[in-house]
């Protein structure tokens, strides 16, 4: 695994200061000599730094190996592509997991982040590497607030930005549904008030149950319809069609259900919860406005960078209105900028999948982009 000690460290916006810090991070492709073609790819809530190659505690391929890669939509034959575990993960960056000078990890006494600390965080490892400005800034979900936060932080530094399936804003309902997720951890027994690491226990069943209801929300109900519908599980142990699995009446009944509570169960596995309350914090007070009374386009007066920004036509998450507002505030901030609404019905996650419209999208911003950066054109 690759990571940056900065023993700088980050002074956070709380006024807390983490030092060393360490950014954890993958590379794909080469940097130019010109070092003008690196791309920073910026992860979704339950992301982490490996998006293009097998994960090493899941063994499956990485969250956006279909998009990254030689030849794919974010082409490592020609781009050096960057992804950081984000500031609060537990995937090697600096996070409630890391240890405390006491040798004890910080649990919940880890200082709150905001996605700026993130972006600043990602800044100082950019720095590191010697790599004084972003041909593009690219991401989903969470990753594309922090892509909104790049430019309206660093705009001088990022050419090209795509927010994608994302929001200048949190808001209230996705709000709501984060604090029932970080209920459901503390009402664990195994919580321990944070540490429960001194008992050698996991909040299993609270995390479990944070992401099947997050899980949820990423779906649309035509994907769970058409996936599951009201499916009774079958029991392969049984010969015929008409078999139905022995179940009571709180048991795992509809395949739906069987879905979500593995969704879960994977996820405690790789997921620190004391991460998961920290994150999913940092996205509730996301709100690039909120130093401007309001003006969303505010951040972005006087920005060079072109913009794409990209919603799904089924996102209930992060609905197609939420992008609209964006791109219009962009558009009175004088922000070279185009929109794209994909129709898919496959919901939030869309943008983690097969969506070819999407492909198309990505790779005509990315080449028409380096173009008018003076990279030349695809081969």
């Amino acid at each position: 695994m690759s990571y940056a000690r900065l023993e700088e460290g980050l002074t956070l916006e709380c006024g807390s200061v983490l030092a060393p810090l360490d950014v954890a991070y993958r590379t794909y492709g080469q940097l130019s000599a010109a070092r003008d073609n690196a791309i920073l790819v910026c992860h979704a809530l339950t992301g982490d730094q490996f998006l293009a190659e097998q994960h090493p505690v899941t063994g499956k391929p990485g969250w956006w190996s279909r998009m990254v890669g030689p030849g794919l939509p974010i082409d490592t034959d020609r781009f050096f592509v960057i992804c950081t575990n984000v500031l609060g993960g537990c995937m090697g960056s600096t996070g409630p997991r890391s240890l405390q000078e006491n040798g004890e990890p910080w649990g919940t006494d880890f200082p709150p982040i905001t996605i700026r600390d993130m972006v600043r965080a990602q800044a100082l490892l950019l720095n590191h590497l010697g790599i004084g400005r972003l041909f593009a800034a690219i991401g989903g979900s969470m990753g594309g607030m922090q892509v909104l936060q790049w430019v309206a932080t660093y705009p001088e530094r990022v050419f090209a930005a795509m927010p994608i399936a994302t929001s200048p804003f949190h808001s209230a309902q996705n709000i709501a549904f984060n604090e029932v997720s970080r209920q459901a951890i503390s009402a664990d027994p195994e919580w321990h008030n944070g540490r429960y690491w001194d008992y050698g226990a996991v909040p299993a069943r609270g995390l479990g149950v944070a992401r099947m209801m997050a899980h949820i929300t990423y779906l649309s109900e035509e994907a769970l319809t058409r996936k599951f519908g009201r499916r009774v599980r079958r029991d392969p142990a049984i010969k015929g069609d008409t078999a139905l699995e022995p179940a009571s009446l709180f048991g795992e009944m509809f395949e739906v259900e069987s879905y979500l509570r593995h969704q879960g169960s994977s996820f405690v596995r790789r997921f620190d919860a004391n991460s998961y309350l920290t994150i999913t914090r940092a996205m509730d007070y996301f709100d690039l406005s909120a130093e401007y009374d309001g003006d969303i386009s505010a951040p972005f007066l006087g920005c060079k960078t072109r913009f794409c920004v990209v919603s799904f036509s089924s996102d209930w998450l992060f609905p197609t209105s939420q992008s609209r507002l964006l791109a219009r505030a962009l558009n009175r901030a004088g922000v070279n900028v185009s929109f794209v609404e994909i129709d898919s019905d496959r919901g939030h996650d869309a943008f983690l999948l097969d969506e070819p419209d999407f492909d198309r999208t990505m790779r005509g911003f990315i080449n028409g982009a380096a173009e008018h950066a003076g990279l030349g054109k695809a081969g």
